[in-house]
């Protein structure tokens, strides 16, 4: 690193005499052979010094001053993986860029699936706003903040996150670090990572948080069930079977759209071509008494549903609590959007993923009216379910 400030300095010493020089050429004509000898001088101080010493940089990157740099960088993401307290760090949008280990198990769901999404979808509703405001002004240079918010899958516990400005070597912006700390109002002191016999990081979890997690493993067993029961070579039974499993339980509304080909999928590269106008609607189940929304639901072209079309093209799956977009899922016969005909106050639309960026179809999620919103949990186990029917549906072709 020495080596590296000391040929700056002489770099930009170089720069300003070159100005100099530029500036010299005003003098009269006696005087130019003076100013002729010291720009020679200047170009042998580059053959000779400069140049070389360049070369001797350029050689040593690899294995030198850059090999300290990754070493460094892999020390601390190491540490950032393995320290012992719930860390995140955000972007100005609290979307998440990296969890560690700690926070993984804290929150219960894996970095992998975290990663790109908003951090305030594991919040309940009451405190998203807040912590966006307060993540946006750390970001804005105006200081740290704390405030205590609720994680969605245990709203009974209190959180502490404190949060606090992060530049990253190389990058324009500033990121936002998270730490999480459970908080018990009774005992300050204590905290949901120290167990009765006082080894830190064991959790006991709340029985609400316990009796979630049950019913999502049941429902995934109740798919992986009805799965293996389907017949082979019927990709139409295999998508009614899983969409049989999710209604009621799960969602109000169960929408299947599926590869129209009956083969190989729509590629993701196609999407912006034919991809979304190759599924065809195969199934539509809702809630009791919407006999007509249903129908209205049945007869929409796929390709005319952005969300589809998005889930088509970038195999991901999208979760939107609250839509801010009332045609994000198109509009019925009439012109009217089906989010408020059918009430939709919470949706998932997933992709069923098939080999090489492939997709088999789209199963897109609604609850409507007072029905609690699908938590972090409840898109994560979706996730899996998608790619188990995806599996079937490979089988059935």
């Amino acid at each position: 690193m020495a080596q590296t400030d000391e040929f700056g300095e002489e770099l930009a010493d170089f720069v300003r005499r070159v100005s100099e020089l530029r500036a010299a050429r005003s003098v009269p004509a006696e005087n130019l052979a003076t100013v002729l000898d010291a720009a020679i001088f200047e170009l042998d101080h580059v053959a000779e010094q400069l140049w070389p010493a360049y070369q001797r940089l350029s050689a040593a990157g690899p294995s030198g001053i850059g090999s300290v740099d990754r070493q460094e960088q892999q020390l601390l993401k190491a540490l950032f993986q393995r320290v012992p307290v719930p860390v995140v760090l955000l972007d100005r949008e609290t979307v998440v860029r990296r969890m560690n280990l700690a926070a993984t198990s804290f929150t219960g769901v894996r970095a992998g699936y975290a990663t790109g999404r908003p951090l305030t979808g594991f919040l309940a509703h009451a405190d998203r706003a807040a912590f966006r405001s307060q993540a946006a002004a750390v970001a804005r240079g105006e200081g740290d903040r704390g405030l205590t918010v609720h994680l969605q899958q245990e709203p009974s516990v209190p959180v502490r996150a404190t949060l606090t400005a992060l530049r990253p070597s190389g990058e324009p912006r500033t990121a936002v670090l998270v730490v999480l700390q459970p908080v018990d109002e009774g005992n300050p002191s204590d905290s949901r990572g120290s167990s009765e016999r006082g080894a830190p990081g064991w959790t006991v979890p709340s029985l609400s948080a316990s009796t979630r997690h049950a019913a999502l493993m049941d429902l995934v067993d109740s798919m992986t069930t009805a799965l293996l029961g389907a017949p082979d070579g019927d990709r139409a039974a295999v998508l009614e079977r899983a969409a049989g499993v999710l209604h009621g339980r799960f969602a109000d509304w169960v929408v299947a759209d599926a590869d129209a080909t009956g083969g190989t999928g729509t590629g993701a590269g196609a999407a912006a071509g034919a991809g979304a106008g190759r599924l065809s609607r195969t199934t539509v189940l809702g809630p009791p008494g919407c006999g007509e929304e249903v129908a209205a639901v049945a007869a929409q072209d796929p390709a005319a549903c952005p969300l589809v079309a998005e889930a088509v093209s970038g195999g991901s799956t999208a979760f939107q609590v609250r839509s801010g977009d009332p045609g994000a899922f198109g509009h019925d016969a009439s012109g009217a959007p089906v989010l408020v005909r059918a009430d939709v106050t919470s949706l998932l639309c997933v992709p069923l993923p098939g080999a090489s960026g492939s997709v088999h179809g789209v199963l897109t999620l609604f609850r409507s009216g007072g029905r609690l919103a699908f938590s972090m949990a409840e898109a994560q186990a979706m996730d899996v379910m998608s790619r188990h029917i995806a599996l079937r549906l490979a089988r059935s072709d």
